[in-house]
């Protein structure tokens, strides 16, 4: 089932690691940074911009692009001047020709990068084959893929199951389910419905009242300073940012929003009327916060005690980007989630997003009590599937823990280098990183400065620089991403 493809296997080619003027040392992993040759001081190679955006320097041909979007598009982003065309491996190139080292993969996103021939192959063949049934008939891929999702989990850990487990299949289950939707957001809409229909059914069975009784008061959902869910209504309930929330107030009643790694305000926080909590255990889009794995087994032991769904996000930090299959995988089973959502990276870019969850909550769902119409399509699982077949490799898991202990090494030294600027620690695990800056006007100058020189980065919350490549980075693209960094942090350093 997990036998990756001859075409796949073609296209699992990993940059030289000679690149760009980053020498390896050997195979054998090491603090120092995996087996390749550190530096011993910041780059200034990258100094001057190179892809300037300023106007003057914007095309007449670049601008009537610019001016049409600006005049058609609903202005919701904030975006630079430059138009992008065509994207290979980890780069991507502008309308002007101007080539762009892409280390924030689509927002996490592209896993395999852009333009991989094994997933042009499979989108082919699969929507010249059957693009779109809907939900209201089965289709091959659909089930293929959830397999390949719930054995996954049960075998490297996750939802309950300790690394190595195994279940096999028994009165038709397989002790969990998967809901197919289109998106992140989608997807933890899902997982909030069915903690709520969790909670009034075990509120019913409490207090003997059916769950439809007015009374019922088992609604309550926790979430997380910084935490991000979505923005429609339901997900923007749980994203505690002002910024987002409040020029669509009111939102959905009876949210309740605590501290990542607060043990102690747990009791309080977590009580008999809650129905759900959601976490990320890694935070992205609030600053690459991680959850420590104590204050997740005492969140789970609370969740347990109130009778609360507990749902882990990993639409970000999910699927090998931290090295496992989930950023959860390597925490004890009595710290996981009742419910899994995922999305971002499982089609490389084509809209899906899954729901995981127990059989003990599934089974609260039936025909009619959710839905979608393009969900779970035929050309979405057929791409998901191929995705995570490479992804789960072990050859192409093992490199990603090489690449990110250079990564590691490398964002470790900035630190050392640039005490002024950022902070002492380097956020996040694997390939999902964030640098804290002292001074929050430096990570979008940063992200700037960065793009103005090839790389393109992100930020994260209102401190950090996000830095989440795709998955088959080589560590040659990795010295080159962290050499224009250096200059600009330098460059900084001087003002």
């Amino acid at each position: 089932m997990r036998a990756i493809t001859r075409q796949a296997r073609r296209t699992l080619v990993r940059p030289a690691r000679h690149a760009l003027g980053v020498r390896y040392m050997g195979s054998k992993s090491s603090p120092s940074g995996g087996g390749f040759a550190l530096p011993t001081a910041p780059s200034k190679r990258y100094t001057a911009v190179t892809h300037p955006e300023d106007p003057a320097s914007v095309p007449p041909a670049v601008k009537e692009m610019l001016d049409r979007s600006n005049a058609y598009i609903l202005p919701v982003y904030a975006r630079p001047p430059i138009v992008m065309a065509k994207g290979k491996g980890v780069y991507v190139w502008d309308v002007q020709g101007r080539k762009y080292l892409d280390f924030s993969s689509g927002i996490a996103v592209n896993a395999l990068g852009h333009g991989d021939e094994g997933l042009v192959e499979v989108m082919r063949t699969t929507a010249a084959t059957l693009l779109h049934t809907s939900n209201v008939y089965h289709h091959e891929h659909a089930g293929k893929l959830a397999e390949l999702l719930i054995t996954l989990t049960q075998s490297e850990g996750g939802l309950g199951w300790a690394p190595g487990s195994s279940h096999t299949v028994t009165n038709g289950t397989s002790g969990a389910k998967v809901f197919f939707a289109n998106s992140g957001t989608e997807a933890n809409e899902g997982a909030l419905k069915v903690a709520r229909k969790i909670g009034k059914e075990r509120w019913a069975k409490a207090t003997g009242k059916p769950w439809d009784d007015p009374s019922c008061d088992k609604i309550e959902i926790v979430c997380f300073e910084r935490g991000f869910h979505g923005r429609s209504m339901g997900a923007l309930s749980v994203t505690s940012n002002p910024k987002y929330q409040k020029p669509f107030v009111p939102l959905i009643p009876g949210v309740r929003v605590g501290q990542l790694n607060d043990s102690a305000a747990l009791e309080s926080l977590v009580g008999e009327k809650t129905c759900a909590v959601i976490v990320e255990p890694i935070q992205g889009e609030g600053g690459i916060n991680a959850a420590d794995v104590e204050w997740l087994r005492a969140l789970r032991k609370r969740c347990d005690g109130v009778g609360a769904v507990l749902i882990f996000d990993e639409i970000q930090c999910g699927l090998y980007r931290t090295g496992d299959l989930w950023a959860h995988s390597s925490v004890p089973a009595d710290g996981h989630p009742d419910i899994v959502t995922t999305a971002k990276p499982l089609a490389n870019g084509y809209p899906i997003g899954a729901v995981l969850m127990r059989d003990s909550i599934a089974e609260v769902m039936t025909a009619g009590t959710h839905g979608t119409t393009f969900g779970g399509s035929p050309l979405a699982c057929a791409l998901g599937y191929h995705v995570l077949s490479r992804l789960s490799d072990k050859a192409f898991v093992a490199s990603i823990k090489e690449t990110s202990d250079y990564l590691e090494a490398r964002l470790s030294l900035l630190t050392q280098w640039f005490p002024k600027i950022l902070e002492g620690r380097v956020r996040g695990r694997g390939l999902i990183r964030g640098l804290g800056f002292k001074n929050t006007n430096h990570p979008g100058r940063v992200v700037e400065m960065a793009r103005e020189r090839g790389v393109l980065l992100l930020t994260a919350g209102s401190d950090a620089v996000r830095l989440v490549p795709s998955l088959n980075i080589g560590a040659g693209e990795v010295g080159h991403a962290m050499e224009v960094v250096e200059g600009c942090l330098s460059i900084l350093d001087s003002e």
